[in-house]
């Protein structure tokens, strides 16, 4: 199967321009996109230097968010538990509704068609199914991987204020809740429903660390810095600044272990 790279672009463009482009929220969500297929592809090159699966693993990336430009539309907000499900949604535009045929015409017949829509639904469940196949199993993972590292960037690029819609005053006075702070002497994500401060949200994201898969994930993050500026925020609240050390030290233990 042949990836024509330029069509999927123009189409993304073409789609994407059918939405508010002057709102941040869907600037933000196009620009993210364009850089989790970049990071999709150089993840898929450092496992396999299969051109047929680096092509496979750049077109999730740049479909991995496509229900994201319709639920701002709809609902006004990127959190899903205000909303819908954002994975499962745009999953669902692109096989049910047959949006991939503009994208990849006649897609519907290649044997990659279920392993694309298994990792777009997956990409951002707090665990992936234990039964997937091993091919299947990779493409979620890389797809999992890019959208945390640019995560990080995204954290430090926008107003967090913007991204997690609190003010800046209880992102500053409020303190970790003690179960997202056990997230990380557990070394895992945090689950959605145990953020409930306004500052959960910061430490839920760094938390994502915990879940990269591939050596190359973690190098990339390294090398990026945002992370690191992440577990740098400066809260006026004594107490967090306090648990954000312990966070960064329980971030670097981790990384050190992984990378003996």
């Amino acid at each position: 199967m042949i990836i024509n790279r330029d069509n999927i672009k123009n189409t993304f463009a073409e789609y994407t321009d059918k939405y508010n482009s002057e709102d941040p929220k869907i600037k933000l969500k196009i620009d993210h996109t364009y850089r989790v297929a970049d990071l999709c592809e150089k993840i898929a090159q450092s496992i396999d230097t299969d051109t047929n699966k680096c092509d496979i693993a750049w077109l999730i990336g740049m479909l991995h968010d496509v229900g994201r430009f319709e639920q701002i539309k709809r609902y006004g907000t990127f959190n899903d538990s205000e909303s819908v499900d954002h994975a499962n949604f745009g999953a669902d535009l692109l096989f049910k509704d047959n949006l991939i045929e503009d994208y990849v015409p006649d897609f519907y017949r290649d044997k990659y068609a279920k392993i694309v829509e298994t990792a777009i639904r997956s990409h951002s469940c707090f665990r992936l199914d234990e039964s997937l196949d091993e091919e299947t199993l990779m493409f979620c993972n890389i797809i999992r991987d890019a959208d945390k590292i640019d995560i990080f960037k995204v954290n430090i690029d926008t107003p967090v204020e913007e991204i997690y819609n609190v003010t800046t005053k209880d992102l500053k006075n409020s303190e970790i809740t003690p179960e997202v702070m056990q997230a990380f002497d557990e070394r895992h994500a945090v689950l959605r429903s145990l953020k409930k401060t306004a500052v959960d949200n910061v430490a839920g994201h760094i938390a994502l660390a915990f879940e990269l898969v591939y050596p190359i994930s973690l190098k990339i993050t390294k090398e990026q810095g945002y992370l690191d500026e992440m577990m740098d925020f400066k809260s006026d609240n004594m107490y967090t600044n306090d648990q954000f050390k312990q966070i960064r030290r329980k971030i670097d233990e981790y990384v050190q272990s992984k990378n003996r």
